[in-house]
């Protein structure tokens, strides 16, 4: 049976090595874009068809051709090659074998450079739209926690350390803000990459009179990329991409030490589903946090996508260059870790169960209400330096008598000053010192209730 030539052969004399062509093919990982490589070829050739440089027998015969291509693809049957190197290649080899020399035309006034980068951005745009989606999904999960638990008090934590306290629900809303940001980036983050790149060719543009925005509105791109150098060499949206991601998974792995230290005996504030959990293999007792623990480990993977990104970019002169292959593995492993991440943590979230008595528990052994005491003296007049020095000695006091700040009795609190009266006793409670914190952004109950429904108004706007 006689070797499949490479379509590009005719320059050469001597059959490609195969430890080179084995070396130097992608479709083992960018036939993921299969699909977006024949919509973008579907409207190349209808334009080229409409602007009088493919005859619309030729036109007809493509779209025929690629329409079987992806039912084969879509039901698992088409046959990948490595011989036909990419995505491309298998896909053109396929349709010429279909459709005969009108297959062979198809690529008239293009290039794989423009080819692919449009590719990766038409598949980068239908991924982040559904990775916000995924992000939505998170944040309904966590505003409903927040909302059934606008008023548990817990302790708030600076340093580790018990600082004030907060109710779980307002810490819970804290990763909804920052899950917000991060929606906003990725839709920024899509708009600069929906610029259509096909037309640029090789990297000087084409001789043919194209129409590159009939196909940009074809494609939904909402313009067209304006240089053609540019437009085949940049990876600037998957650079982006890829930062966006990493910060998104900074949060969902500080989500994930939150939930790992509160599951853990010695805080105990919360239990979580035990879908979501693994067991030991010699410790029967064992209920480990392995969802949580994951997320946080897997967040390095996508830090390294970020780098290997910005490395693999920061050397190549003008235009395209085969280092740009390189571009697709960390892109898509990128995408596919934050996307498992945040399907993972959502039903992690909802199954939450926090525990009160722990949480109340601990807020009584940190004198996490002092800086209400300190500014109860405030309100009485007492500058606000002074103040903290006399909850501080009082918070010493406490300590030697191995007792929270609240439980000392009012003749102790009034040697550190005559301004505390029979009411301090209130702002010592948690339920006083939440009350208090009744503006915008704080947690008092009141305003955690008032801000899921804020989140909740701008998820729907947002759709």
């Amino acid at each position: 049976m006689a070797k499949k030539k490479q379509l590009w052969s005719g320059r050469f004399k001597k059959a490609m090595d195969p430890r080179v062509k084995a070396f130097t093919a992608s479709v083992a990982f960018d036939k993921r874009l299969a699909l977006y490589d024949i919509a973008g070829s579907l409207a190349h050739a209808r334009m080229l068809g409409a602007c009088g440089i493919l005859p619309p027998a030729d036109v007809a015969a493509i779209e025929r051709g690629l329409g079987r291509i992806g039912r084969e693809i879509e039901a698992g049957r088409f046959k990948w090659s490595v011989d036909d190197e990419d995505v491309h290649l298998n896909i053109e080899r396929r349709l010429t074998a279909l459709v005969g020399d009108a297959g062979k035309r198809l690529h008239t006034a293009r290039s794989r450079n423009d080819q692919v980068a449009t590719d990766v951005r038409l598949w980068l745009r239908a991924e982040i739209d559904d990775i916000r989606a995924r992000m939505v999904a998170l944040m309904r999960a966590l505003l409903a926690q927040a909302e059934r638990h606008s008023a548990l008090a817990m302790p708030g934590f600076t340093h580790l350390q018990v600082a004030q306290p907060v109710t779980f629900g307002h810490h819970l809303l804290a990763y909804v803000e920052m899950l917000e940001r991060d929606r906003e980036r990725l839709a920024q983050c899509r708009s600069r990459a929906n610029r259509l790149p096909l037309g640029a060719a090789a990297l000087a543009g084409t001789s043919f009179p194209i129409d590159r925005q009939r196909v940009a509105r074809e494609l939904g791109f909402e313009g067209v990329a304006e240089n053609s150098l540019d437009a085949v060499s940049d990876r600037d949206f998957a650079l982006e991409f890829c930062a966006c991601a990493s910060i998104a998974m900074v949060h969902l792995s500080r989500l994930a030490e939150d939930v790992i230290l509160w599951a853990s005996p010695r805080f105990g504030f919360v239990r979580l589903p035990e879908g979501y959990c693994t067991g030991s293999s010699i410790m029967p007792q064992k209920r480990n946090p392995d969802v949580a623990e994951l997320v946080r480990g897997k967040s390095g993977r996508v830090f390294g996508a970020l780098v290997a990104l910005l490395a693999v970019m920061k050397g190549q002169p003008l235009a395209y260059n085969k280092d740009n292959q390189e571009d697709k593995e960390p892109l898509f492993d990128a995408v596919d870790t934050l996307k498992a991440s945040l399907e993972v943590f959502s039903g992690m979230v909802a199954g939450l169960v926090p525990v009160p008595a722990a949480m109340r528990a601990a807020l009584l052994e940190g004198h996490a209400t002092a800086t209400d005491l300190a500014d109860y003296l405030v309100r009485k007049g007492v500058p606000f330096r002074d103040a903290h020095e006399a909850v501080g000695r009082a918070v010493r006091e406490a300590e030697r008598r191995k007792s929270d700040l609240a439980a000392l009795p009012l003749s102790v609190l009034k040697r550190f000053s005559p301004e505390i009266g029979a009411d301090a006793k209130r702002v010592l409670t948690p339920e006083g010192s939440l009350a208090a914190r009744k503006h915008p952004g704080g947690t008092a109950p009141a305003q955690v209730r008032a801000a899921v429904a804020r989140a909740r108004k701008r998820l729907a706007a947002a759709r």
